[in-house]
């Protein structure tokens, strides 16, 4: 697409504005904030595009407060540089899809939220859209929405801060968020513990999550991605590893109760903190998969018991590389040659339930396979009356979520 046909407004009236003439016309856009996760969802066939990026600007941050304010395209870095010189942080820790798409950009806030893009500390931290107080944004006839304070027509009782994170830019154009922020903590240790296949790996992580430690971050990587981790100080072989984080003399004490019940399982290695950092920034951006190479990759959450189940169930079937996050119900896959949908989707519900997201692929296979997992058809229904009271026209991201979304 030609910088012609890309519009960047610089206010949300602006926004308002270029929505509004679209909507005449029924032209469809794409919104885009910094343009770093645009290989996630089905492909669009957009007459023009709204990049946020110049919608830019922490609008209110009182540290006392735990609360900052933003417009949607402000720089992610921009956000965590006034959180560090104040000691706090994101506990949503959200990922960097560049490394996984091979892609340069910005990430910003409001693809953060409107992405719901939540990292390891979810466990514990909850997702991003938990964090999330409060939106502006532009519906998709150009109505300036504010939560809380206009209440839009047949919508009554929505929560409309939780909808539209997650949205991925289907329901409005979001122009400012609000979130809660909190204190960084003061150090971080891993636990990791090594030689343990899938199985065992999985009985250790719940063994751990539920002692009276706060464990922060749980994961397990098989030797098949262990060896692609640049740093956080692993040998070779299967690791698996458990985040602990607070104030010195706290994680001390924790750190020691972990040890000597992950002993009983396995070799166990004291990661410091600034080796943590690196490995679980790792995890964070799925290091072992990056390079934005033709491997599908999925996305896949299920009861964490049954993540290496699901894992051994493929491997049976086809080729795939896989490691764990969230205490096993996060788990990453890699296919080796296509989606393999179908089978992945069969697998998950045998497994008791869960849902699993495409979230990288060739433009081909995205636009044929459902990228997100398919809603049962009373949920689809309902999906499509809000997505016709908030985007009328349809003309925001047509089709990034589904044919109907």
């Amino acid at each position: 697409m030609s910088d012609m046909q890309i519009r960047y407004p610089e206010t949300e009236d602006e926004v308002a504005r270029l929505v509004a003439e679209a909507a005449k016309t029924g032209s469809p856009m794409e919104i885009r904030g910094g343009g770093t996760r645009s290989g996630l969802g089905r492909p669009l066939q957009a007459a023009s595009t709204l990049s946020v990026a110049r919608l830019s600007g922490i609008t209110s941050y009182d540290p006392t407060e735990l609360v900052m304010a933003a417009r949607a395209g402000t720089p992610l870095e921009e956000i965590e540089a006034a959180l560090d010189e104040n000691n706090q942080m994101l506990t949503f820790e959200p990922m960097d899809h560049r490394p996984l798409y091979g892609v340069e950009g910005t990430p910003t806030i409001g693809g953060v939220f409107a992405g719901n893009i939540s990292g390891p500390r979810r466990i514990s931290a909850g997702a991003a859209r938990d964090n999330l107080l409060g939106v502006r944004f532009v519906n998709g006839s150009g109505e300036i929405v504010k939560s809380g304070g206009r209440v839009m027509k047949n919508v009554t009782g929505l929560d409309l801060v939780k909808l539209m994170a997650g949205s991925w830019g289907t329901l409005g154009v979001l122009c400012e968020v609000i979130f809660k922020v909190l204190p960084r903590p003061e150090t971080a240790v891993t636990i990791a513990v090594s030689g343990l296949n899938d199985a065992q790996a999985a009985e250790a992580m719940a063994a751990a999550m539920s002692m009276s430690v706060e464990v922060s971050g749980a994961a397990h990587l098989p030797e098949s991605v262990v060896y692609k981790m640049m740093g956080g100080g692993l040998e070779s072989g299967p690791a698996t590893v458990l985040r602990l984080e607070g104030l010195e003399p706290s994680v001390a004490v924790r750190s020691e109760r972990l040890v000597e019940e992950m002993r009983r399982r396995g070799e166990v290695t004291v990661l410091d903190a600034a080796a943590t950092s690196v490995l679980w920034r790792e995890i964070r951006d799925v290091k072992p998969f990056e390079g934005g190479g033709p491997k599908p990759v999925w996305r896949v959450s299920v009861a964490p018991s049954a993540g290496h189940q699901l894992v051994a169930a493929l491997r049976l079937k086809t080729g795939v590389d896989a490691f764990y996050d969230w205490q096993g119900g996060l788990v990453w896959l890699q296919m080796e040659a296509e989606p393999e949908a179908e089978l992945v989707r069969q697998y998950i519900g045998a497994l008791g339930g869960g849902h699993a997201t495409l979230v990288r692929a060739d433009p081909a296979f995205r636009a044929e396979v459902p990228v997100f997992e398919p809603q049962p058809a009373g949920l689809e229904a309902l999906s499509r009356r809000i997505k016709d009271q908030f985007d009328p026209r349809g003309i925001l991201n047509p089709g990034r979520m589904s044919p109907a979304m």
